[in-house]
């Protein structure tokens, strides 16, 4: 066994299971897709810590125990057509592949958005395409999706998104200012929203998000 594989395991075992990650079609995933190919070459070391790794333009990779809720939570199936708002460094974006039908990712940063095109394209993945775009920017959100999965986090809760949504579509969305943010899961029926408060997290916000309403006096 390689290091790799032996440090993967443990990855899974250690961080992953631990944090309730339970679902044995994203074990598995997290187990096939290659994180240290995603990983910058300076924090090779740290491919499988539960750091939130930098990135290019100050971003972070999601640590893989946040990965595997965020996948546990959206409950995908192979027909599900999703959109993920934030690439980063694709690590994210090919477990959705994986596991789901056609992905779209947007990323508002061109040189994460190519580095993740350069890695996903060695990988065998379901259909997905990497677009350099800012989610914020008008007329850039459309279609009628499955799931929408935002790997950064918003300030101030944004209906725009929930309204991608296709009936029986879910939508995961982390929610505040750190310290203390708000992961949520946000599921649409026929004519509703279902809003679930799933656990506690802090990550980086989306870019151009807007900010939280701050107290006036």
């Amino acid at each position: 066994m390689s290091w790799q594989q032996s440090a993967r395991d443990q990855m899974i075992q250690q961080q992953v299971r631990a944090w309730d990650v339970l679902d044995p079609e994203v074990l598995a995933v997290l187990a096939q897709v290659p994180r240290e190919r995603f990983v910058p070459d300076s924090q090779a070391a740290l491919a499988f810590a539960d750091v939130a790794l930098p990135l290019p333009d100050g971003q972070h990779m999601l640590t893989p125990k946040l990965v595997g809720r965020i996948l546990q939570a959206l409950s995908l199936s192979n027909r599900d057509r999703v959109l993920e708002v934030g690439t980063g460094s694709g690590f994210m974006t090919a477990c959705l592949a994986r596991m789901a039908g056609p992905v779209r990712s947007l990323e508002i940063s061109p040189v994460l958005a190519e580095r993740a095109r350069l890695v996903l394209a060695g990988l065998r993945t379901g259909p997905l395409e990497v677009v350099t775009a800012d989610a914020f920017a008008p007329d850039s959100l459309r279609g009628d999706w499955d799931v929408v999965a935002l790997t950064g986090s918003l300030p101030r809760y944004d209906t725009r998104f929930e309204r991608l949504l296709a009936p029986g579509g879910r939508l995961f969305a982390v929610v505040g200012t750190a310290p203390l943010m708000t992961a949520r899961l946000i599921t649409r029926s026929a004519e509703s929203f279902a809003r679930e408060d799933l656990f506690e997290t802090d990550i980086d916000p989306l870019s151009h998000a807007p900010d939280a309403d701050k107290f006036r006096f």
